[in-house]
């Protein structure tokens, strides 16, 4: 097929206005039905027992003026509404996170999570139509595979950040020629886990300067700046209270199931340092990799490799948070497609990973170790010969 520009996919029948009009109104009606569904079945109890009830919690304590980082205030508030636990689920997001868990403070924890869940699945359907775009809207329905993907479904049930995550990268990836100020700005998302990001990071700082992209910069920092400025308005005192719960809730004493926590156990399991030895390695490959294909650079590739090697690298993350691998497993499956090599590698590793999910595996759990490094291999199997289709969106 040959390549498309801009222009022309914007004009082709699969992007008419009437097209798009059913579309959304079929996740309009689509958000509404589950919105029933959870409204009839939900209860404060179920929902104080999901990973959401952490941002519910810090909104509420925001809103009444009190420390979103507060162990026992957010226990007392979990309890209230039915959590089971003893340990408080406090959110470990810097708080410029707060912008999401904002509105959670004027609502209860069923109103709460059912606006949160509606929220994850406009997210992800409008990741999944974005990656379609970006894999030059070809005539099938592969991109639907994105609401099964296991790390996608896992935000879904634990009511977790890494779908609008997932939404941020790829809005980026789809804007950041046309509207390089609003790309940055899509970015805003995964500053509440830069440390998903850094190699990423690393490489967009570089890209921005060596093309003079100042807008992407420009439009992250801005509303970066506006987000803290939200925040601070109804806690003055935010900061210090996040440096205090970062000092004595040992978030890094615990297992992660990554790769970096993993190496820490083998070596020695009191150093911290070399939980982020691969992150700062990651973060060299990044510079010199950019440098090496700065002439040639194009994000809908070359972006996709760094998002593998952050998620590799990361010295903390969940499974939930390689959600945004979506457009990385599904560039693979297009160009699988495309060349002619078989989808039976990707149909075993998020089968397994699916069941993983629904067996409700924890999170905590060493089984997930295997997942980045299955969806690397298949992004290196898939991409490891003579692409027929290009992505079409210029870098």
């Amino acid at each position: 097929m040959d390549r498309k520009t801009a222009d022309e996919m914007q004009s082709s029948p699969n992007s008419s206005p009437a097209r798009i009009l059913g579309a959304a109104c079929i996740v309009v009606a689509g958000a509404l039905l589950i919105a029933g569904i959870l409204f009839f079945g939900m209860t404060d109890e179920s929902a104080a027992n999901r990973d959401f009830i952490e941002y519910w919690a810090a909104g509420q304590q925001l809103v009444h003026s009190a420390n979103p980082y507060d162990a026992a205030g957010i226990l007392n508030r979990e309890r209230e509404v039915g959590y089971a636990g003893d340990r408080p689920k406090i959110s470990f997001s810097p708080p410029i996170a707060f912008f999401l868990a904002l509105p959670l403070g004027f609502v209860g924890a069923k109103a709460g999570v059912i606006l949160w869940t509606i929220a994850l699945i406009a997210a992800v359907s409008l990741a999944n139509w974005i990656i379609w775009i970006l894999n030059g809207r070809p005539p099938n329905r592969w991109h639907l595979l994105g609401y099964v993907f296991a790390p996608v479904l896992a935000c879904q049930m634990a009511g977790q950040l890494g779908t609008f995550l997932l939404l941020g990268v790829v809005v980026f990836l789809l804007l950041h020629r046309s509207r390089p100020f609003l790309a940055g700005a899509a970015l805003l998302p995964c500053a509440l886990k830069p440390h998903l990001f850094l190699p990423f990071a690393i490489a967009l700082i570089l890209w921005s300067l060596h093309r003079r992209m100042f807008r992407v910069l420009a439009g992250f920092c801005i509303f970066l700046a506006a987000s803290c400025v939200l925040t601070l308005h109804f806690d003055s005192l935010v900061w210090s209270q996040y440096a205090e719960m970062m000092k004595s809730t040992g978030v890094l004493d615990g297992f992660v199931p990554t790769l970096s926590a993993a190496l820490r156990v083998l070596v020695n399991a009191n150093a911290r340092w070399v939980q982020f030895a691969p992150e700062a390695c990651g973060c060299i490959w990044a510079a010199w990799y950019f440098w090496t294909q700065r002439n040639k650079w194009r994000w809908t590739e070359n972006g996709l490799m760094l998002l593998l090697v952050s998620a590799t690298c990361t010295p903390y993350a969940w499974f939930s948070d390689e959600a945004i691998l979506l457009p990385v497993v599904m560039y693979g499956i297009y160009r699988a497609v495309d060349s002619g090599r078989s989808l039976l590698p990707i149909a075993i590793f998020a089968g397994v990973a699916l069941i993983e999910v629904l067996s409700v595996v924890k999170m905590t759990s060493p089984f997930y170790l295997w997942t980045v490094p299955a969806w690397f291999a298949w992004y290196l199997y898939a991409t490891g010969v003579k692409r027929v289709h290009a992505v079409p969106i210029p870098a």
